[in-house]
Order: structure tokens, then sequence, then C-alpha cells
């Protein structure tokens, strides 16, 4: 560990020392650590703390790694985090040994910053471990509250410089501010410097003699100076810091090029009008600060309108059964409210939090946690959202209304499922990359060639300044979220939920498509019933219904909802086989109902086993969804036959093929069709496929075949009214909307396409914007308009073409 030497007194130093922490100017060398020197106490300690568990690496992934502690927060500021109904908002998750809570660390700005969160359980040995979502600024922590508490890891956050910001009514949810406080100050800020520069200016513009109003040039040229340091100082500063940041890492980001043209503006404007050489350009820069930032305020804006929707307003397909009395009915999850009781079946998702009033709960947190270990909650303990329940059903009184920020959170967890890059992705990387070398090698270029070979100076630096300003290598990167992500918000409103616009990426490669059968080429709730075999007792119709009234499988539902006259029991034991069936104890009985396999049954049907004796069999008669003809014949002509596989559509089923008669007009080729299926074998298909070159896209109901919406290429779960959703797919379409299904993956090919067009009309501006600027006739003020006015245009062409291609497709894009 490295020894402390404490310099007294303070001593003046000639040579500038820098804080090996933060990188800050020290004032003196009293605060030492062997060769290391710090500008404050809380510098010093961090790196202590650091030394001490043997993480200094930190300050080797990054030059920039620490973050200034001149002014610390107080430990005793987080001592309302003891506050049991604080904790209860704060936490996501809780039980005696686990706790997960989600802070947002605006410091966070760097890979040290994220390989120091992420080794947090290092420096707190109740931390299990931490997950950092470098985008969104944020670190999920999981934690012993036996071994530490959420006190002590917000005070420990603060002690290393990642002070959590914590604002308890952002937590109810709710509508984001649509813009951030400091970039309207900055935009006030530049608006008001840009309209008066321009009014000192006005002398120029209209070609006064500059000898006519000399005394009145040389004041209006200081007030400008004046006005235009804030501007750069404020305004303009988030652009140069994040040009230093990938100066320091070694990264040439596009705000390099912005920051040289601002620079450039600045100087030689305070050159000219202090030498009185000219009137120089502060207009122009205060113009392209204020006109910058107004297009960053427009992508905020419209960014901030597709994502509101998206995770407060477009709600996933996913309802729950409420009980009121003996009474129950089916409630979409954003009507639920605080209070009311709903009924969770086996392998449903728990909504939203609450207290266990009724059964056994046997919670599935992995969703939440990661681990896969089911936790018993006893009754009248807190239960949260996102867990999900294995075995008998159980009663819930909520507590909280459902978060659909929450959900999406959950569904875009990488733990599930990440998906490659597209190409339009990759292209807009590649081109990110590259684009900031070509402009600063096209401005070089100009300002050589005017500048040496010309001989002049002055039109060598405004073909350099127009050049640094015109090009505009945003706009490849803009068309990505905006026209995907508004794609997403238009197919959610006709209730086909896209996980994130990777999803939408990857309609463009699919391939191949595979069905489940129950529950999503059937309408369930139209199949008929038959029941063949011994009469069935009174006692027996309440095993059946009692059993069945535990599970969320389409059948047994069925089955449940086919017998409304007859009450139901508690059971003793409840099981669930996920591809086989139920079994429990009712009333002293001995009941297993599900597959031949499982019950000891021969032939085909859902089989009921009592005191493990066959008492029939119910004969189920699948009616399709309407539009599955026209489903099927497009993806066959879509999808053509590839080398490795001659056919492109495919069906899986759990069941016998006693339907295969039947389903032959849909597959007429038989050997598409796969039963007896159970989920392994399905996921090993897929598998199958995939190492055969194929992209597949699963399409099931999420109950039998979790695994093989993971491991596809695109996972698309059927919600018919049940709370069957699952992190595991990539989209979630609404029953009613199955026929519409080839409208969703025409619109999703169509919006990579309007991508790949946008890259060409910013290509073209570039090319355009360049050859004009080059030839240094282009007024810096104008290329400060044209910058910013392609940023919008690009933005506002993939938007408004979406719009219109939804229209052309969808119909109708309002219809909820």
């Amino acid at each position: 560990m490295a020894s402390s030497t404490l310099l007294q007194p303070k001593n003046k130093v000639d040579v500038q020392l820098t804080c090996y922490h933060c990188h800050e100017k020290c004032e003196d060398d009293r605060l030492r650590l062997d060769d290391k020197y710090f500008c404050c106490d809380g510098c010093k300690m961090v790196f202590e703390i650091l030394n001490t568990h043997g993480l200094c690496n930190y300050y080797q992934l990054d030059d920039n790694a620490g973050v200034s502690l001149k002014n610390p927060k107080s430990s005793k500021s987080y001592a309302y985090l003891d506050d049991p109904e604080v904790q209860e908002k704060l936490l996501e998750f809780s039980s005696e040994h686990k706790s997960q809570v989600t802070f947002y660390l605006p410091q966070m700005h760097c890979a040290s910053c994220i390989w120091l969160l992420e080794n947090l359980y290092k420096l707190d040995q109740g931390v299990i471990n931490a997950r950092v979502n470098f985008l969104k600024k944020t670190v999920t922590v999981a934690f012993d509250p036996a071994e530490t508490s959420l006190r002590k890891i917000a005070t420990l956050l603060n002690s290393i410089g990642y002070a959590p910001e914590i604002n308890l009514g952002d937590i109810e949810g709710g509508e984001a501010p649509k813009i951030n406080r400091k970039l309207a100050y900055q935009i006030g800020l530049a608006g008001f410097a840009f309209g008066n520069i321009m009014l000192f200016s006005f002398p120029d513009y209209v070609g006064m003699d500059q000898q006519t109003y000399e005394w009145f040039a040389g004041i209006f040229g200081y007030l400008s100076i004046v006005l235009a340091i804030p501007v750069l100082l404020y305004s303009a500063k988030d652009y140069f810091i994040s040009a230093w940041q990938g100066l320091r890492s070694r990264q040439l980001n596009i705000d390099i090029p912005l920051c040289l043209a601002l620079g450039s503006l600045f100087f030689r404007s305070i050159w000219e009008i202090l030498t009185h050489s000219g009137p120089g350009y502060l207009d122009s820069f205060a113009g392209l600060t204020f006109l910058l930032l107004t297009g960053r305020w427009f992508q905020q804006r419209t960014w901030h309108e597709l994502s509101f929707e998206r995770d407060y307003k477009s709600y996933f397909p996913v309802a729950a059964t409420v009980k009121s009395g003996d009474e129950e009915r089916i409630v979409a999850i954003q009507r639920l409210v605080p209070g009311d009781i709903i009924l969770v079946r086996s392998q449903e998702l728990i909504p939203a939090d609450g207290i266990l009033l009724k059964g056994s709960a046997l919670v599935d947190y992995s969703f939440v946690t990661g681990e896969a270990v089911p936790v018993a909650v006893k009754s009248g303990d807190r239960i949260f959202a996102g867990g999900k329940q294995i075995g008998e059903s159980i009663e819930i009184s909520l507590t909280r209304r459902v978060s659909q920020s929450s959900l999406t959170r959950l569904w875009n967890d990488n733990a599930f499922k990440t998906h490659e890059k597209g190409n339009v992705t990759k292209l807009a990387d590649q081109a990110g990359r590259i684009f900031s070398w070509i402009i600063l090698a096209v401005g070089g270029g100009a300002f050589l060639y005017w500048g040496l070979i010309e001989q002049s100076f002055s039109t060598g630096l405004n073909a350099f300044t127009a050049v640094m300003i015109v090009a505009c290598p945003c706009t490849v990167a803009l068309s990505i979220p905006f026209t995907l992500g508004n794609l997403m918000r238009l197919m959610g409103r006709r209730r086909f939920y896209l996980k994130n616009m990777k999803v939408v990426e990857a309609f463009a490669n699919i391939n191949t498509v595979v069905f489940d059968k129950t529950g999503t080429i059937t309408n369930v709730a139209e199949q008929q019933f038959q029941f063949h075999g011994k009469p069935l007792g009174y006692d027996e119709k309440v095993a059946i219904r009692s059993l069945t009234r535990h599970s969320s499988h389409p059948l047994s539902r069925r089955i449940y909802d086919s017998m409304p006259q007859v009450p139901f029991e508690k059971p003793d034991q409840f099981e669930e086989i996920p591809g086989q069936g139920i079994r429990g104890m009712i009333c002293g009985l001995e009941v297993k109902i599900g597959s031949a396999a499982f019950t000891g049954g021969k032939g085909q049907g859902v089989f009921v086993s009592i005191d493990d004796q066959i008492h029939g069999y119910y004969e189920v008669k699948s009616r399709y969804r309407n539009g599955l003809e026209h489903v099927l014949d497009f993806f066959r002509n879509k999808f053509k036959p590839t080398p490795s596989s001659k056919e492109q559509v495919w069906l899986l089923s759990g069941d016998h093929d006693q339907e295969a008669v039947r389903l032959k007009p849909y597959f007429p080729e038989t050997s598409t069709m796969k039963f007896n299926q159970s989920p392994q074998d399905k996921l090993d298909f897929i598998n199958n496929l995939q190492h055969s070159g194929n992209k597949v896209m699963m399409i099931g109901d999420g109950l039998n075949d979790a695994g093989a919406l993971l491991q596809s290429d695109l996972g698309v779960v059927i919600a018919e009214d049940t709370n069957n959703f699952t992190p595991a797919c990539d989209a979630i379409l609404h029953a009613d909307e199955f026929s519409n299904l080839p409208k969703f993956v025409q619109l999703a090919r169509r919006g990579v396409n309007i991508v790949h067009w946008s890259y060409a009309v910013a290509f073209t501006y570039n090319l355009i914007g360049l050859a004009y600027a080059v030839t240094g006739q282009l007024s810096p003020l104008v290329a400060a308009v044209l910058m910013p006015t392609s940023s919008i245009s690009i933005v506002l062409f993939g938007v408004l073409l979406g719009n219109y291609y939804a229209k052309q497709i969808l119909g109708d894009t309002e219809r909820a």
C-alpha cells in the first residue's frame, strides 16, 4: 500500500501539479502519497480505497478516469434511505438474502467508470453484483441486506465519486421532461447572444463604410465579444468536453470538427475585432451554436415523443385475472390499480408489486435477478413485479400500478437475449469512424491549397471553417434511431410490440419461419371440446376444474371455462410439467391431466387420470386463426428455398399427429410438420436450422416454447388476454392482429430500406456541401444554417416516410 507523506506547511510549487485521481490542478503539494499528488482529501481518499482493494487498474483504463471530489456529499444526506417506506419505493426486489436497486449516476463517463462500478463487490462484501447501463448512466446493484444496506451502498458510491441522483417522484413513473433544464438555458443564452450580435452587426449587413461608423464598430465589436464569451464557455462547452474526451481516449469523434469550426470562428473574430482588421464572425459563431443546440433539442423532443409512447402509453397485450368476490374477470394490465386483487396462475408473470394474500407462492425471479432458484413467499409477505409463479395459483393484493417502463427495461435486459448488429448499424458505425478523418483531410487540404498555393489566407480559413461546419456525419447516426424507433411506435399502435430497434433490422435477414401450433395458429377460445370415456361424477368434475384453474396453458383454461357451474377447491399439491401436463391432489384424489405418455393413456387427446385410472380424454377440435393461409403463403413466397433447406416454413407441436390431415392444406409437405415435440426438441430443431445457415423466426405462445423463442434469431409471442409475457421473446403480437403479420414484416423491411435511402441523401448532401465549401465562397453563417438543417431534414425524412408507408401498408395507424 502507498505510504502517505503529509507536507506541512503548504508549499507553492513552480511546476503545476495535477491530481492523480481527477487530473485537476493542485493548489500545492500538501496532499501527497509517494509520487502521487491530489487536489483534495476526497480524491486522496478514493485512491486509498481503490489501492487498498487492489483496484488501481481503474486509472489504466482511461486517462481521464476520476471525478473531482472537492465538494463531496455528506453521508448524512443518505440517512433517509434507512426509512422502510423509502426502501419500499426504491427496491426492485427484496428477500431475506438478496435485494436489488437501480441508481442513476450522472458522473459516469468512461470505461474506467464501468470497470470500477462492476467491481463494487470488492469494496463492500455485502454487494453480490453490479450491472452497468452506460447509455442510461445507471447501475443495478444486487446486495445482501444482512451484510450491507441501501444507505451504505449510496454512501460508498458517493465516496468514490459517483453520488446517486435519487428523485423519489420519478419512481412512481410518468412523463419525463421533454427537454432538460441545462439544454434550455444553453439554447436561451445562445439565442440571446445570436440576436443581439446580429443587431450589432447590422451596419455590416447593409454595407455601410466602416470609416463612417468607426466608433460604433469598435463599441459593437467589444459588446459582441462580451456576449460571445458566455456562449463559448457555457452554451458550447459540451461539444468541447466531448471532443477533449475523444482526444484523450485517442478516438476522433464527430464533435472534433465542430469544435475546430467553433474555435476558428471565435478566435479569428477576436483577432479581427481587437486589431480592427475586420468585423469578425461572432454572429456566425453564436448562430452556429444556437442552431446546433436547437437541432439537439429537436432530436430530444422527437425521441421523447417516440419513447414516451412506447414506455408509458403503448401497453403490451398482457392481461391479468382480477378477483371481485367470487367473480373473476380479465383486465388489461394498464387498468390495474393498487388495491386490486389478482389471480396469478402457474407460469404467469407477476405484473406489479403487491402483498401475497392466499396460496403457496414459489416465485422464479430469474427475470429480475438472473437467478433461477425459486423463492418461497409466505402469506402477508411482499411479492415483486417480474417474478413468475411456479406451482398453484396465488392471490395478490397490488400495492403499485403496473410500470410499463419497468417491463420494457426487463424485456431489454441483455441477460435474456442479445442481437448482432444489423447491416445498417454496422454501416453507421463504420461511417462514424472514418467520416471525421475525411472532414479533417478535406478541410486541411482546402486550407493548404488556398493559403499556400493561392496565397489567400483569408479564403483558406473560410474554406476550412465552412468544411468543418457544413459536413454532417451525425446524419447517418440519426437515421437509425428515429426511423426505426418511429416504426416501432406505429406498429405498437396496431398491437405489435418490438423489443428494440435491432429487432426491426432482424426482419430484413430472416429467411425461415417456424410456427408453434396450440395457441399460435389455433384460436383456443373457439376450440371445441368433447369428453370421451367414463361419465364424470361430481367429485371428479370438481377435481378437474380445481386442478386446471391453476394452469395458464390454453387447453387447461378451456377445460376450466367449460365447467362454469362446478365449484373448485384448493389443491393439496400442484405441479405443472411443461410440454406434458399437470398433476395434483384434490380432496384426496390424485389427478393427472395431459398427454397420453404423461397420464398412462393410449391414443390422442388430453387424458384424465384419477388415482392412476384413465377416466377418458378430451377430444380437441382446433379452430385455426383467421388469415392463417394468407400468412403461410406470404412467407412461402417471401422465403425462397436455400441450398441448405428446401423448406422455409415449418410447424412444431407438442401434440400427437391427429390433426395432420386437417393441417395438410396449410402445410402440403408433410415433412414440414413435426409432432410430439418437447420444449427441448423445439429448441434443438431451431438450433439445427441455424447451424444450416438459416436465420430463423420462431412464432409461439411463450409457454412450452420459451427456449425455442430464446434460441431463434427473432422470437414472436402471440398473446391473447393472457399473462404469458416472457423476456425471452423479441416481439409480442396481439392474437387479433395475427392476419396482419405479413404487413408488419413488410413495414419492418421497408424501414430498413428507408435507412439506406437516408444514407444516400446524407452522402449526397455532404458531397455537394463539401464541394462548395472548399471553394471558400460559402459563408460560415450559411454553413451554420445548413448543418443543423441537414440533421433535422434526415429526421423528418425518416419519420415522415415511415408514417407514409405505415399508412399505406397498415392503414389507420391510430387504431388501438
